[in-house]
């Protein structure tokens, strides 16, 4: 099963980082849903997924996902092109 990191952009311009295995699903769960979006993101909607990638596993998702974490809000923006 494949695996994506996402970055969404929040309503107060803030950014989100995650991973899933759907990532259109998890989206709409950050914006609809407020038992299974993320509790950072349920004060912050409506969200608008910017940029995600796909990895063979869970891990390399998440290794991936702490590696962009622990970027700075300007080169977390230079991945919306």
């Amino acid at each position: 099963m494949a695996w994506s990191v996402y970055l969404v952009k929040c309503a107060d311009n803030t950014f989100y980082t995650g991973v899933t295995t759907d990532v259109e699903r998890r989206v709409n769960e950050h914006n609809v849903d407020d038992k299974k979006g993320a509790k950072y993101t349920r004060a912050r909607r409506p969200v608008e997924l910017i940029w995600s990638e796909t990895h063979p596993n869970r891990s390399k998702a998440c290794q991936r996902e702490y590696e962009i974490k622990r970027w700075s809000r300007d080169k977390k923006s230079e991945l919306t092109g």
